[in-house]
């Protein structure tokens, strides 16, 4: 046989063996499955790599200007969807989230302060923060949320989000620091 044929030969048999090793590893080996092992060398980096993409190209199917106006009825409103759906998770500005910590990935905490200074998502768009709400993130446990709450419910909510860093009216205080 000659090299050419030597080497796709060789080719074939690569291709052949690889998804066999591949079986064997996912079914023998300890491939990081549970919440506490480590990831998968990248694995942050693949995943977010699509999920941009994703938001961005449908931003442009989400209105600019929220439907909904920014107000101390909006964020009162918000923050009383954040305590009942949201909180469990990403936590209040009184309380981080216990749950959150052993997750994987691990849920923000969306009361949290930034190194950059923003607070949780109040740096993102509001309509990157409303997709994610309504569309919710594979592999993450962040839920969808399109069949649950209303466009309204998802865009006070995502509205109080923006302003996080900002001082609330204390009717929707009452329901982030209960």
């Amino acid at each position: 046989m000659n090299r050419a044929g030597v080497a796709i030969v060789s080719f074939i048999v690569g291709l052949l063996i690889l998804p066999i090793v591949a079986y064997f590893y996912l079914a023998y080996g300890k491939p990081p499955v549970a919440t506490a092992d480590s990831p998968f060398p990248l694995e942050a980096r693949i995943v977010s790599i699509p999920l941009d993409a994703r938001i961005h190209r449908d931003l442009r199917d989400i209105p600019s200007t929220p439907p909904v106006p920014l107000n101390d009825a909006t964020l009162t409103a918000g923050a009383e969807v954040y305590q009942t759906e949201c909180a469990f998770c990403h936590g209040t500005a009184a309380m981080p989230s216990a749950t959150a910590a052993t997750m994987f990935p691990r849920a923000p905490q969306l009361w949290a302060k930034h190194k950059n200074g923003a607070v949780g998502v109040s740096d993102d768009p509001v309509g990157e923060t409303f997709w994610k709400v309504k569309n919710g993130i594979r592999l993450s446990g962040m839920p969808a949320y399109g069949t649950i709450l209303s466009d309204a419910d998802m865009w006070q909510v995502s509205l109080l989000l923006s302003v996080a860093d900002k001082p609330l009216p204390a009717s929707a205080t009452k329901f982030i620091n209960p």
